[in-house]
């Protein structure tokens, strides 16, 4: 089974603050597959660190109000691309994230607030039919593999 990862999840400082995600329970998780890491927001040329992004009223900004969102969405893109091209079987993603969020993402406000809704690259997967996993799912033990 191929799976592609948040990269961040892996251990890879390319979250906004310059810091990761590192998860041994996706690791653990993920073991005996395939794995393809990707970070959208590089992807899509933003540097590491970064200032903090939300989606507001559909666009990606920052929280002093610059828009970010052509990056997001090229980035998004271009990790869509490689993920068809790797014929990848799910995707394990980062919870929240304007990119990577599958259940909740944060309001747009900056307090913090979570409403439902995916991050950008998320929904691209989603539509595309590709099994979408929240590593919150997998470190709640909520989450398994169902093999076809």
């Amino acid at each position: 089974m191929k799976v592609l990862v948040s990269a961040c999840l892996l251990g890879e400082n390319c979250k906004y603050n310059g810091t990761n995600n590192y998860n041994s329970k996706v690791i653990s998780f993920l073991k005996g597959h395939e794995v393809i890491a990707v970070c959208p927001e590089v992807l899509g040329g933003l540097n590491v660190p970064r200032n903090p992004a939300e989606i507001v009223d559909g666009v990606v900004m920052t929280k002093d109000g610059t828009s970010v969102d052509r990056e997001f969405r090229e980035g998004a893109a271009l990790a869509f691309r490689q993920a068809l091209n790797g014929k990848i079987d799910a995707a394990v993603l980062q919870s929240r994230s304007p990119s990577c969020g599958v259940n909740q993402i944060y309001d747009g406000t900056f307090s913090g607030r979570l409403i439902q809704g995916q991050g950008i690259f998320a929904e691209m997967l989603k539509r595309a039919g590709i099994k979408v996993m929240d590593v919150e799912d997998i470190v709640n033990n909520n989450e398994e593999w169902t093999e076809n």
